[in-house]
């Protein structure tokens, strides 16, 4: 693993001075759990981002705690969208500028709705992707508020 690595959300939150840590892996890894067993964490401090579809062709991003699931029928009322369903792998990249397994709530390429479960705050320290497979990031869950601005509302199962 370089420990040198270099992303944008990186470089943002050093330009904004953030304090944060980065979490690297020695591999990439496709569960929540093998993730958070390997950055060293529990999964509830990880900060799952969901890209979300509606039948318009809309999209928004849907963040909850690792250990929960994103309910798509909350985030459809909260936005007074139709029906939503995971966006296609393929769109992932194309909108928010992050492969899959590697999206952040920051600096997405496409500006659209933000949405944080409440459950998030339940932890001080919470971990994003870093926009790496195989790097994480530790910071202060105020922080990422204040960077963010995300609406805030109960989206989890």
């Amino acid at each position: 693993m370089n420990h040198n690595l270099e992303t944008k959300v990186l470089h943002f939150l050093r330009q904004q001075q953030i304090s944060h840590r980065l979490l690297p892996q020695k591999e990439a890894a496709v569960t929540i759990e093998s993730v958070a067993m390997l950055r060293g964490i529990r999964p509830a401090q990880m900060v799952k981002c969901v890209l979300l579809r509606d039948m318009g062709d809309r999209y928004a991003l849907a963040c909850v705690p690792g250990h929960l699931s994103v309910d798509p029928k909350k985030v459809r009322a909260c936005l007074g969208w139709r029906r939503m369903t995971c966006a296609a792998s393929d769109k992932v990249l194309q909108i928010t500028g992050y492969p899959v397994g590697a999206v952040a709530p920051l600096l997405l390429k496409t500006e659209i709705p933000i949405l944080f479960d409440p459950e998030i705050t339940q932890e001080q320290e919470i971990t994003i992707s870093s926009g790496h497979l195989q790097a994480g990031i530790a910071m202060q869950v105020q922080d990422l508020l204040d960077l963010v601005h995300p609406l805030v509302t109960s989206i989890h199962r």
